[in-house]
């Protein structure tokens, strides 16, 4: 028996509480971080529950080993490497660290 779908408009509306839900981490984690971390794992749930992808702006605003919401300069670390043309976030909650490459813009 195939599985069944969730229709678009419960996507969409998925969607914008996803995007709520990380409007709102980034409001209050000055005052709350921790609750700034409960926002970032309901909105997880949410996208679980409905079978959608995080964008990925979004998707680089939290850690995926301990689900914290992530601010440069305060709870974690970002370096650019030209080396290996990569852009290094370091979560100082737990360690973990994550690579995002890109590259350089091509002369004409």
């Amino acid at each position: 028996m195939p599985r069944r779908t969730k229709p678009g408009w419960q996507k969409e509306i998925a969607m914008e509480r996803i995007r709520k839900l990380f409007e709102q981490a980034e409001n209050e984690f000055k005052k709350h971080p921790e609750r700034s971390n409960r926002y970032v794992e309901m909105a997880r749930k949410t996208a679980m529950r409905y079978n959608i992808q995080i964008p990925g702006a979004l998707k680089k605003r939290f850690c995926k080993k301990c689900g914290s919401y992530l601010v440069p300069r305060i709870n974690c670390r970002v370096r650019t490497s030209a080396k290996q043309q990569a852009v290094t976030i370091t979560c100082l909650n737990c360690g973990s660290i994550r690579r995002y490459p890109y590259r350089k813009e091509k002369r004409k």
